[in-house]
């Protein structure tokens, strides 16, 4: 498969280059679900449509965050066109200063000239297009009403979310919230763990994808 790397941040590149090489540490079972996405992100490329992934989870503040900045890194890393990933809640919170910690620390830009208590960053990994994130709920105005996927990134969000207008598919990769973690000792390496496997899993998603 071939990638783009001109204008992605070097740091950036590197983790995919050594997330990219631990795909057999992904369960089985675990990469037969994320190849449903796969399957998905297929078929819209083969009829050349939009590819809209949005990640949900319950307060639109970590977890689902990750996944949106992770799909679009895959994208760009594994040269998928035509993809934009987007993210909700069940509620509109903030987005969490420990995972926007958590992913300077791997590599991202994050900034916001908003002083808000739910302020929009934009987050830049060097690729085609800054993501921009911030707490919504699922069904803003700001994500797509049809043709679309819907990534369950919690089980809290997976269970009291049971219906989501104009959702194509709906897959529950869900996992654990290192908010869990907030106030701990091992508060920071919990975040960027859990960033880290989100990264690893979005990753194996794209490289599924014959282009």
């Amino acid at each position: 498969m071939s990638k783009v790397f001109k204008k992605m941040n070097t740091k950036i590149k590197n983790t995919c280059d050594q997330l990219s090489l631990q795909f057999d540490s992904i369960s089985m079972e675990r990469k037969i679900l994320l190849e449903k996405i796969s399957s998905y992100i297929q078929q819209k490329h083969q009829e050349n449509l939009p590819i809209q992934l949005v990640y949900v989870c319950t307060h639109n503040s970590r977890r689902s965050h990750f996944g949106q900045i992770w799909g679009a890194v895959a994208a760009d890393y594994y040269d998928v066109k035509n993809v934009t990933t987007y993210s909700g809640g069940t509620e509109a919170t903030a987005f969490n200063p420990n995972a926007i910690e958590a992913l300077v620390g791997v590599g991202f830009e994050i900034s916001t000239s908003e002083l808000t208590s739910n302020p929009r960053y934009e987050v830049d990994f060097g690729g085609k297009e800054k993501c921009i994130c911030f707490s919504k709920v699922y069904d803003d105005a700001n994500n797509p009403t049809k043709g679309f996927v819907a990534i369950m990134t919690c089980s809290d969000a997976e269970e009291n979310c049971p219906f989501i207008p104009g959702v194509e598919l709906r897959v529950g990769t869900t996992y654990d919230d290192p908010k869990a973690f907030d106030g701990t000792e091992i508060q920071k390496e919990k975040y960027t763990e859990r960033a880290l496997q989100i990264g690893l899993e979005t990753l194996y998603v794209f490289s599924k994808v014959i282009k």
